[in-house]
């Protein structure tokens, strides 16, 4: 990352988001047109979702991070590896990319440019699952980014694969996805009047397995340690 400058790692935030959401958005729409089994409809989003993030974070990591979610910028910044105003810029990638793939899925499908969802996702047991599902994809990076950095591609992949079937919210796992959704009345949308909900349960998992994973491999005491001899200094 420190090889690339901050316009050309903003411009893989947006692009990644870009295509993430198109690829969610836009597998949608061809499930749907293919079948009436919801089943096999959520098969026909699950396994190009999981595909293209292998795909993105391989191409993309090397330049940005191949964050392509606030959530996950947010986090970074609060480790201190992302400076406060790069991950503001981060985040607003993020949402313009997220919501221009809504828009390029719309005109592959021929779909109105803008369609705000009227598909209802709230209720506690969705706004659970999205803290589930935002703490099992934050964990999964800590943890692979101690253990196997070069894993990272296919552990977020088959990560995001799994929890679309396991949560009950299939796993948005993402504000500026989730922002990017609510322009789309197809498959994969959400009503607006449901975001907010999802975009607090993503930052509280996302947190949460800040706290737990960072403990867990002794990072957080390594923090402060290194912050009390720096303050004795």
């Amino acid at each position: 990352m420190d090889s690339f400058d901050l316009p050309r790692r903003l411009t893989a935030e947006l692009l990644g988001t870009a295509i993430l959401v198109a690829t969610v958005v836009g597998s949608g729409v061809m499930a749907t047109n293919l079948t009436h089994d919801v089943a096999l409809q959520l098969l026909g989003n699950t396994l190009p979702t999981g595909a293209i993030l292998v795909v993105l974070i391989t191409i993309f990591g090397p330049i940005s991070g191949a964050h392509f979610n606030p959530a996950v910028s947010a986090v970074f910044m609060a480790k201190g590896e992302l400076p406060r105003a790069e991950a503001a810029s981060y985040v607003a990638a993020q949402v313009i990319g997220g919501v221009l793939g809504t828009l390029i899925a719309h005109a592959m499908f021929a779909l109105p440019a803008v369609e705000f969802s009227l598909k209802i996702r709230t209720g506690g047991p969705q706004w659970f699952s999205e803290g589930v599902a935002t703490f099992g994809l934050v964990a999964t990076i800590l943890a692979g980014v101690r253990f196997n950095k070069t894993a990272i591609p296919w552990l977020v992949g088959l990560y995001i694969t799994a929890a679309y079937w396991f949560t009950a919210s299939t796993s948005f796992a993402n504000p500026a996805v989730a922002i990017a959704r609510t322009f789309t009345n197809t498959f994969s949308g959400i009503r607006p009047l449901d975001l907010p909900g999802f975009i607090a349960a993503q930052f509280i998992g996302a947190f949460a397995a800040k706290s737990l994973i960072g403990w867990m491999l002794g990072v957080e005491q390594a923090t402060a340690a290194q912050a009390k001899s720096e303050t004795a200094a």
